[in-house]
């Protein structure tokens, strides 16, 4: 039933005229501003905890973050609309250059991207530009609405793996492949994951992108999303690459990696808060929590 449904409305959304699909997302982003009051408030308490505002400020940028996404969740169904044509009228790439220059290396690409604005978008640029994209899929609650949404990535081009299957040994053959290797880098990390500063308070951060760049020397580029001023279409901003600086200390290593693309994601959210999913539970893992599990582990061994 609720394939069937989400089917529908990708067809009603693929089928509507795009500036008028973006109106109709700002009046559901209002809707869900007023209706999503638990989501709003914790997003309004992040950001007046991590980046100071005032109650007004901070009111003022959520409320513009949740009308950015009620565009991007109606962008979303109408994803089988996108091809290679209008692609480039919608998503605006500032030096697409880079990109190809790191594919050349033929070592793969660790690309970082991170919940700004329409991320699906990002992904399905990238593919529906000629980049080999592979990625990892992010569990939902719902395994139907996460099948869905993998037919729509894979529908754009894009090669996905499903978390919790053999997706380590799938993106390590993408990486072989020369392919570039989408990670998202503002998760939670849970107990095993990196901690560094994030906005201020330390967050665990995903070990993958320093595994992948260690294992394979490949290039490691930020790359991230923001929607236009005007609500039409977006910009896609592509940072110089970096690569693992291998000096013996392996945990160091990969510290210095994690900050490195955490501080990024960090510049990006400071200049364009209203494009970040400011609810999401990033800090859920805390540092106290992760060293417990680590002091009970060795008791252990």
């Amino acid at each position: 039933m609720l394939y069937a449904l989400l089917k529908t409305l990708s067809w009603l959304a693929s089928h509507t005229p795009y500036k008028l699909l973006v109106k109709l997302g700002k009046g559901l982003g209002y809707i869900l501003w007023r209706v999503l009051k638990k989501q709003r408030i914790r997003a309004e308490e992040t950001i007046h905890e991590r980046l100071g505002y005032n109650r007004i400020q901070s009111r003022e940028v959520i409320k513009k973050m949740f009308i950015n996404l009620g565009i991007s969740g109606l962008e979303m169904l109408y994803m089988p609309a996108l091809n290679k044509d209008n692609i480039r009228g919608l998503v605006t790439f500032d030096h697409p250059e880079i990109l190809w220059e790191a594919l050349k290396q033929k070592k793969g690409v660790v690309m970082l991207a991170c919940h700004m604005d329409n991320w699906e978008w990002l992904g399905a640029a990238l593919a529906l530009n000629g980049f080999p994209l592979s990625a990892v899929e992010k569990p939902q609650p719902n395994r139907v609405y996460s099948d869905f949404m993998n037919e729509l990535r894979r529908g754009a081009g894009q090669e996905i793996f499903a978390r919790g299957t053999s997706e380590i040994l799938g993106c390590a053959r993408a990486m072989k492949k020369g392919r570039m290797l989408g990670l998202i880098a503002d998760q939670d990390g849970g107990c095993d994951g990196i901690f560094v500063p994030f906005l201020g308070k330390l967050a665990s951060t995903p070990t993958g992108p320093a595994y992948f760049a260690r294992k394979f020397k490949a290039p490691c580029i930020n790359i991230f999303i923001i929607r236009k001023p005007d609500g039409y279409g977006h910009q896609v901003f592509v940072e110089e690459p970096f690569y693992y600086e291998n000096t013996g200390d392996q945990k160091a290593d990969d510290y210095k990696l994690t900050l490195r693309m955490t501080q990024a994601v960090e510049r990006i959210i400071k200049e364009y808060p209203e494009n970040w999913l400011w609810f999401q539970h990033r800090w859920n893992t805390s540092y106290e929590e992760a060293k417990e599990k680590e002091r009970r582990h060795r008791e252990k061994q």
